[in-house]
């Protein structure tokens, strides 16, 4: 089974045309391998078949990385550290710091951190607007929030100047991009090809939002 994964995810990293080495491939396996064992426990995750993880939560979150640009993110909301954990593995010498309200969530972090030995990684128990962090971040980004206004009003406040807001959506609302266009700021939308995913995949980037 871990040689499947394996191929698949080569596969899949072939298509986006990114670099990774096996120490690499091996981390984003440990990773999925941590989901499906605690996802058992704590529901950390609809999808269930570790096949399916490897497209639908490897893949997708590592089809960010030709934008990531910068030293230091958050991933707010980030659940079972999703799109965070593989953007860690793939871009060691970049700090992400995985965020979310839910105790359960951010405890199955803390024995992925250790699972992974990373030293790139932090993990905050908070809900995002009351996170008052050390230091802001260049990149804000998300799959968690429904609405690009709310994730503008609760996280524009972890931006450092300059820094930008990612949103990953599915199907694009065109009055949502003019809503959160309307608050002055710069919006980027890039359609996302996520190997074997049928399903429309965006990543909208903000910019101009920090400090509200």
């Amino acid at each position: 089974m871990r040689e499947l994964l394996k191929d698949r995810l080569r596969r899949g990293i072939e298509t986006l045309s990114l670099t990774v080495n096996e120490e690499q491939i091996e981390a984003l396996i440990v990773y999925i391998e941590q989901l499906e064992k605690w996802n058992k426990i704590y529901n950390l995750t609809a999808i269930r078949d570790p096949q399916d993880m490897v497209v639908r939560h490897l893949l997708d979150s590592l089809a960010l990385a030709p934008w990531c640009s910068g030293d230091t993110f958050i991933d707010v909301g980030t659940g079972a550290g999703l799109p965070g954990v593989p953007l860690a593995i793939l871009f060691p010498n970049k700090a992400f710091h995985l965020l979310d309200s839910n105790g359960k969530k951010t405890r199955f972090l803390m024995q992925v951190k250790t699972a992974l030995g990373s030293d790139n990684i932090s993990i905050h128990h908070s809900r995002v607007e009351s996170f008052v962090p050390k230091n802001l971040f260049d990149v804000v980004l998300s799959r968690a929030f429904a609405s690009l206004v709310d994730m503008v009003r609760d996280c524009s406040h972890l931006l450092a100047p300059g820094g930008q807001i990612f949103a990953m959506k599915g199907d694009i609302d065109a009055s949502e991009i003019d809503s959160v266009a309307a608050l002055r700021g710069l919006v980027d939308v890039h359609n996302l090809q996520v190997p074997e995913l049928s399903e429309q995949r965006h990543l909208i980037i903000l910019s101009g939002y920090n400090n509200g």
